[in-house]
């Protein structure tokens, strides 16, 4: 029991840099067998052009892993705050590029 607490204790480092986080009102998802990778991206008015500002890759499980804490969180958040409302009423992914390949 005091070894499985010991693997549950891992200290996170956060430096300032990263702190300030990167805002991001798009999200684009692709996958291969091996990896899921999904680029954060800032859509601006009036700006065609759009930038990713961060990639993350992740291994299937950690995109399960992923998808249940947020699934998690916005349960949690959603009893606090209330639904989050969808404009359009429900997913509605764009597409940009290939999709499903990564």
């Amino acid at each position: 029991m005091e070894k499985q607490q010991q693997q549950n204790n891992i200290q996170i480092e956060l430096s300032d840099e990263i702190a300030q986080g990167i805002y991001s009102n798009l999200a684009v998802i692709a996958h291969s067998s091996s990896e899921f990778v999904v680029d954060f991206v800032r859509l601006m008015p009036g700006i065609p052009k759009a930038k990713v500002q961060s990639r993350i890759i992740l291994t299937p499980e950690h995109a399960k892993r992923l998808m249940l804490a947020l699934i998690d969180n916005i349960k949690k958040y959603e009893s606090q705050n209330g639904e989050i409302k969808l404009l359009g009423g429900g997913f509605n992914p764009p597409i940009i590029g290939p999709v499903g390949e990564a």
